[in-house]
C-alpha cells in the first residue's frame, strides 16, 4: 500500500471525524472487589486452573480505578477527541439485579466528567464481557431473563450518565461472548456447547434491541449502537469446497449478526447448518433485534482465510504477523467496510478497535514500536480508502490506550500505545503514542499539550 504523508492523510478526513483510543473495564481497572464491586464471570474464569496463559488475573490490572485522574490527563495529552471505555456491570450492580452500587456509579461519573472537562467525548460500552457472576449462576446470557436485567442496567447507566456521554454501545463483540465463551470455551464462562452458544448470541442481540428501545423511550440523546468483531472471510483456494466453507464461515461470523440487525432475519444457510442448535427465536424477536441504531462499531484486526479441510497456515502468505500470530492485512479493512456498505443499510460506521500486539522492549526509557506505528498508519489509510469510495465513516479508535490484561493471553501480549510497568504501574508513551499525538496535532490545545 502506498502511504501518503501523515499531513495529507490527516487532511483527507473531515474536521468532525472522531479520533480516539479504547479500553475495557476488566482489562484495566483492577480494584476487583473495591467499594462494593461484585465478581464477574472473568474473575471466576481467571481463578480456574489452566485458563490464562501466564496464570494471571484482572485483580490489579492497570490500577485504573485508583489512577483515574493521571490516566485522564494522559488520554487528553494524546490529542484525541474521544475515549471509548466500558463500564463494569458488577461494579455498578454487584449481583446484576436488585440494588445499584452508588460508589460504582460515582466512579463512572468521575470518569465521564473528567473526560468532558478535558475536552474528550466519552464513548460508553455497557457490556464488554464481564457479566456479573450472580447472573451466570442463574443461566447467564443463555437465560432469556438476562435480557431484562440488561435493560435495567442500561437504564440505570443512562439515568446517571446519559446526558453527558456521546454514545452508548450495548455490547462488545457478541460473537466472542457466544463462540469463545460458550462453544470453544477458551473465554469466560468456559462452556463448550454450540446450542448454548447460539442461544447466547440470540439473547445478546435481543437485549441490544430491547435496550435501544428502552433508552429511546427515556429520551436518550446519546448515539446508540453495538460493536461487532468482523473480518473479510476468504477461501484459501479457488476450489468449490474452500469457497463453500468460506461462505459458511462468513455466515457464522458476520451474517449471523448483521442479517437479524439489518434485515430482521437469520441467514437461511446458517440456520440449516446449525439445525437443532439454531437460535431460539420467539415471535417478535427479530423486529426487536432490528431496532434502528445510530452507529455500528467495527473491531478489525485481520482477515480470515479458511480451508475446507484443516487449518490454513497463517505463515503461508508471507505477510508479517503480530504477536497474536495474526496477519497484518490492512486492505482487508477496506474490503470489509465496502462490503458492509454494499450489502446492508448500515448507519455511520465507527472503527471502535484496531491495533496490534508487538514485542515492545523498554530501552533507556523509550519504546520504539515502529511496527505498531506502521500498523496504525496503514489501517487509517485503509479507512480513508473506504471513505473515498462512499462509505460513511464516523471515527477511528486505537486499541488500546495502554497495555492491559489481554484475556486468556494474560499480560504477555501488549496492545497499548502506552507501556505499563505492572510492578510499578508507571505509564510510558511508546513511539506509536507520540506519533498518534503528532498525527492529531492540530487538535491539541496549547494548554493541554504534554
Amino acid at each position: 500500500m502506498h502511504l501518503r504523508s501523515d499531513a495529507d492523510l490527516k487532511a483527507s478526513f473531515p474536521s468532525d471525524f472522531v479520533w480516539g483510543v479504547a479500553t475495557s473495564a476488566f482489562q484495566i481497572e483492577g480494584a476487583h472487589d473495591a467499594d462494593g464491586k461484585g465478581p464477574s464471570i472473568w474473575d471466576t474464569f481467571c481463578a480456574k486452573e489452566g485458563t490464562i496463559a501466564d496464570k494471571s488475573d484482572g485483580k490489579e490490572a492497570c490500577a485504573h480505578y485508583r489512577l483515574l485522574e493521571p490516566d485522564l490527563d494522559m488520554i487528553a495529552s494524546l490529542g484525541v477527541n474521544a475515549y471509548r471505555f466500558s463500564a463494569s456491570w458488577p461494579r455498578v450492580q454487584a449481583l446484576g439485579s436488585g440494588a445499584f452500587n452508588s460508589k460504582g456509579l460515582d466512579f463512572y461519573e468521575r470518569l465521564v466528567d473528567g473526560l468532558l472537562a478535558r475536552g474528550v467525548a466519552p464513548y460508553l460500552t455497557l457490556n464488554h464481557w464481564d457479566l456479573p457472576q450472580a447472573l451466570q449462576d442463574q443461566g447467564g446470557w443463555a437465560a432469556r431473563d438476562t435480557c431484562d436485567r440488561f435493560v435495567d442496567y442500561a437504564l440505570a447507566m443512562h439515568q446517571r450518565l446519559g446526558d453527558r456521554v456521546a454514545s452508548i454501545a450495548t455490547h462488545n463483540e457478541p460473537w466472542v461472548m457466544s463462540i469463545l465463551g460458550h462453544e470453544s470455551g477458551i473465554f469466560a464462562p468456559g462452556m463448550k456447547d454450540r446450542g448454548i452458544a447460539m442461544r447466547v448470541a440470540h439473547h445478546l442481540m435481543l437485549s441490544h434491541g430491547m435496550a435501544l428501545r428502552a433508552l429511546r423511550v427515556q429520551g436518550c440523546t446519546a448515539k446508540l449502537g453495538i460493536v461487532l468483531n468482523l473480518a473479510p472471510v476468504q477461501a484459501a483456494t479457488d476450489s468449490a469446497q474452500d469457497k463453500a466453507k468460506a461462505h459458511l464461515e462468513d455466515g457464522l461470523l458476520l451474517r449471523l449478526y448483521m442479517d437479524p440487525m439489518f434485515r430482521a432475519s437469520y441467514p437461511q444457510d446458517v440456520m440449516e447448518h446449525l439445525g437443532m442448535d439454531a437460535p431460539p427465536v420467539q415471535a417478535g424477536d427479530l423486529d426487536i433485534i432490528a431496532t434502528p441504531m445510530d452507529f455500528l462499531g467495527i473491531n478489525y484486526y485481520s482477515r480470515s482465510v479458511v480451508r475446507a479441510e484443516g487449518q490454513w497456515d497463517v505463515h503461508s502468505s508471507g505477510l508479517p504477523l503480530t504477536e497474536m500470530a495474526w496477519e497484518i492485512y490492512p486492505q482487508g479493512l477496506t474490503e470489509l467496510l465496502l462490503r458492509l456498505h454494499r450489502d446492508y443499510p448500515v448507519p455511520t460506521l465507527l472503527i471502535t478497535e484496531n491495533g496490534g500486539a508487538f514485542k515492545d522492549p523498554l530501552t533507556q526509557g523509550r519504546i520504539h514500536d515502529a511496527d505498531r506505528q506502521h500498523y496504525l498508519q496503514t489501517h487509517i489509510a485503509a479507512v480513508q480508502a473506504a471513505m473515498a469510495q462512499g462509505v460513511n465513516m464516523g471515527g477511528y479508535m486505537v486499541w488500546s490506550l495502554m497495555d492491559n490484561f489481554e484475556w486468556a493471553s494474560g499480560y504477555a501480549k501488549r496492545f497499548g500505545i502506552v507501556h505499563v510497568d505492572y510492578a510499578t504501574q508507571k505509564r510510558t508513551l511508546k513511539d506509536s503514542a507520540l506519533w498518534y499525538r503528532q498525527f492529531l496535532g492540530a487538535q491539541v490545545p496549547a494548554q493541554r499539550a504534554a
